[in-house]
């Protein structure tokens, strides 16, 4: 669907320059790239990385195409390990390393350092003013109201060079782009930057929810970065609303709030307000959560968290807590290796969000997804496809080049285009790579396993139950192997995970959303029989406060979908209320002919 981003349709005059800007670069896709290119091998030709092709001087671009490898983090690691060691000699950049962006460590194993440089804060700062902008164009009169957002930092170390490494989040945050901003009417959060920059996660919640609930009515969006920290919000006032609402009736902040920053900066917001306590004490006390955030929060226009790729199964739940009624916004798409664009459409179903390539944040290549089975390493120059040639239906893996020093690294996301706008292509997150679940010659990733979660829901949602998470792993133990699926659910029938019959469905009707591989597997005995593990509630939040107390950031983290760590798969099993095993084959139709076979 075209969009219309013409400047006369925005809010305000730096509204209609930031559209003007969306509009030259989008139009320009090539000639930005070629000039984006061009302007990162001229800065960072004389670094030892970039040296080692010998790029000459004549014509670097060809000399960067032809020569340069595709590499993965493995392949960057010595070099990255140098720098973090002390070395400051020009190893990736010309420009100093000013830190290390952390992944964080959710998505393919331990957390990595990402160097970055201080101009790229610039480039970050860039592509966030662009999103209120687009946003005013679908939901107008955000200047009157304020966005209720939890956002979180993380404490940060040190590196044994003496640089500081964090999450990408943190290190915005605790930016001069993001502490010292200036004013914004369309950009007012009702949490105080003292209570985002608190280290200490209960006490930042605290205040957060505590500011938010004293501001309800001037509430007009509701956000985290992810779902998850939106549900996990949400989970806090469950648990901590007597409280609140004490110190709401009573103007005064409980002793618990130990940082002075933080108590200071909500000292002139404090005021008694038993009206307001009795209210918060009813709607949590009732026991019906259904519609919570609109009816504490009445004026929202929408929610804004990304729900997108493993963030998906949480829309029946974000939808459960709304009532229904709110959209969710997904409004850009970035890494700690670069941020790279926004979504044009952010009013939209989250099945229908794509986000457009801002060809201005670095150089951006596409291997297409499908025409190789190897990794990193194996890659070939000559499939990389640039952003102004990728075609509509056509999946593609992320290459990208940043001014940082990153030099056609392998991302591991894969992109379906859907679209153009202008000359820029248009992108669904599909997945990412190698997140895999595999006994036998069967490899499920991260979509097929959401997908046989999704029919799990399906035979729940009938008894009035809803997986609030999930996780898996490879039981490799048992002769023959297979698959366990830890579910936490949530349902007002407490008997339901003690439901012999409908959870052994839930376990058969995952088999069958399957894949052929493993199906086929199933029927030879290759495979055992789906294996599901109901945990009590709370389980996962324990998993993520397990993360973070092991370094993972609050604002980055995602609930691993495949586990392998030990203590992690100990904690799960310790929580385990009832378990569950496929009562049969699943079918398999090898040359037209369907079998089914009972164990």
């Amino acid at each position: 669907m075209a969009v219309d981003l013409s400047p006369s349709m925005a809010a305000c005059e730096k509204d209609a320059e930031a559209l003007r800007f969306i509009e030259e670069m989008t139009s320009n896709v090539r000639s930005v790239q070629q000039r984006v290119l061009m302007e990162i091998l001229t800065r960072n030709g004389g670094t030892e990385y970039l040296k080692r092709f010998d790029l000459g001087e004549e014509d670097p671009l060809s000399a960067f195409k032809a020569k340069v490898p595709i590499v993965s983090y493995e392949d960057l690691q010595p070099e990255i390990q140098r720098i973090a060691n002390g070395d400051r000699s020009p190893i990736l950049s010309s420009h100093p390393i000013s830190e290390f962006l952390t992944s964080s460590g959710t998505s393919a194993g331990e957390r990595k350092l990402m160097p970055t440089i201080q101009e790229e804060l610039d480039r970050r700062q860039l592509l966030y003013s662009l999103l209120m902008p687009v946003m005013n164009l679908y939901v107008p009169g955000l200047d009157k109201g304020k966005g209720l957002y939890f956002l979180f930092v993380k404490s940060e170390t040190k590196t044994p060079g003496g640089l500081p490494a964090r999450p990408v989040l943190t290190s915005y945050y605790k930016s001069d782009h993001f502490r010292t901003r200036p004013y914004d009417p369309y950009n007012v959060y009702t949490s105080p930057t003292e209570a985002i920059l608190c280290p200490d996660t209960h006490q930042s919640m605290y205040v957060q929810m505590l500011c938010g609930l004293y501001m309800r009515h001037d509430v007009l969006r509701v956000g985290a970065v992810f779902a998850s920290g939106l549900l996990r919000a949400i989970r806090f006032l469950q648990l901590n609303y007597e409280q609140l609402a004490q110190d709401i009736a009573t103007g005064t902040l409980t002793d618990k709030i130990k940082d002075r920053a933080v108590r200071d900066s909500v000292a002139g917001l404090l005021r008694p307000d038993p009206e307001l306590a009795r209210f918060v004490t009813r709607e949590c006390s009732s026991g019906d959560w259904e519609g919570i955030i609109t009816r504490v929060w009445p004026n929202t226009r929408y929610l804004d968290v990304i729900v997108t790729g493993a963030m998906a199964q949480y829309i029946p739940t974000l939808e459960y807590y709304s009532g229904g009624k709110l959209p969710m916004a997904c409004t850009m798409y970035a890494s700690s290796e670069c941020y790279f664009g926004l979504n044009l459409r952010p009013i939209c179903k989250p099945s229908e969000v794509s986000y457009t390539i801002m060809p201005n944040m670095c150089f951006f290549e596409f291997l297409p997804h499908g025409d190789v089975e190897c990794d990193g390493k194996a890659y070939s120059h000559d499939e990389l496809v640039e952003l102004a040639d990728l075609e509509v239906g056509r999946e593609y893996e992320l290459v990208i080049t940043t001014y940082a020093g990153l030099y056609r690294y392998h991302v591991g996301d894969i992109l379906l285009v859907t679209g153009f706008h202008n000359k820029a292509p248009q992108f669904k997150f599909v997945r990412r790579k190698n997140v895999l679940l595999s006994i036998d010659s069967d490899k499920t990733d991260e979509s097929e396993l959401q997908k046989a979660v999704d029919a799990a829901s399906q035979v729940l949602r009938g008894a009035g139950a809803t997986v609030v998470e999930y996780t898996s792993y490879a039981d490799a133990k048992t002769i023959p192997g297979h698959y366990v699926v830890y579910f936490e659910l949530m349902s007002s029938n407490a008997a339901i995970s003690n439901n012999k019959v409908m959870m052994e469905e839930c376990c058969i009707e995952m088999e069958e959303a399957l894949n052929a591989v493993y199906r086929q597997g199933r029927v030879g005995e290759a495979i055992g029989p789906l294996e599901v593990r109901v945990v009590r509630g709370g389980t996962f939040e324990e998993l993520m406060d397990y993360a973070i107390s092991r370094g993972a950031s609050i604002n980055q983290y995602k609930v691993p979908r495949c586990v392998s760590f030990t203590p992690i798969m100990e904690l799960l099993d310790s929580r385990v209320v009832s378990k569950h095993f496929s009562p049969r084959c699943p079918t398999f139709n090898p040359n037209g002919r369907v079998t089914t076979t009972t164990i």
